[in-house]
């Protein structure tokens, strides 16, 4: 099985964004990666629209409520992760990264109810050693790093060119920052 690419993002992303979405899941695709995907809708639906091979993780197979949206996502998080070199995340968000939320090997100290389960999933994917890219799908006037969480360990730089042109890569910090 090849590597696997993640993909998440807001249950709400609007449909001008679904083109956006379908290329980048091209991309991966045709760069011989598979691809995984939630339950939800908004992102997760255009990518499997997009995907109908994806492998999805439901969240009804982690039992009921809430809870099973976290359960589900670390699961996801894991499966990416143990998929090998070559995996990554990518991840549509329409919000700022929830304060107090910071990249952890831990799926506990992620899925703590910050609110945001992209976020979280990305918090848990960096932590992880996952590489991770994140498209802010936001509405005109707002600066796009706007939501990136600059506070965490290391920088957010440019996914690259063509249909990764308007995302951010983290590239961690080779080293903790000082506590002061």
């Amino acid at each position: 099985m090849s590597a696997l690419v993640g993909f998440c993002g807001s249950r709400s992303l609007p449909s001008a964004f679904s083109p956006l979405v379908a290329s980048c899941v091209s991309a991966v695709v045709a760069a011989g990666r598979g691809v995984a995907v939630g339950c939800a809708p908004g992102a997760d639906a255009f990518v499997r629209r997009a995907c109908p091979s994806a492998v999805v993780f439901s969240a009804s197979s982690f039992g009921v409520g809430r809870g099973s949206f976290a359960r589900r996502s670390s699961a996801f998080v894991s499966a990416v992760a143990s998929s090998g070199a070559g995996c990554g995340l990518v991840a549509f968000v329409s919000s700022a990264c929830p304060v107090g939320l910071f990249p952890s090997a831990s799926a506990s100290r992620c899925f703590a109810g910050f609110g945001s389960g992209s976020w979280a999933s990305v918090a848990f994917a960096v932590g992880r050693g996952v590489p991770v890219v994140v498209f802010p799908c936001v509405g005109s006037g707002v600066s796009a790093s706007s939501v990136l969480p600059f506070s965490w360990s290391g920088s957010w730089v440019s996914a690259g060119s063509g249909v990764w042109s308007s995302g951010f890569r983290f590239v961690p910090s080779s080293s903790p920052a000082l506590p002061f």
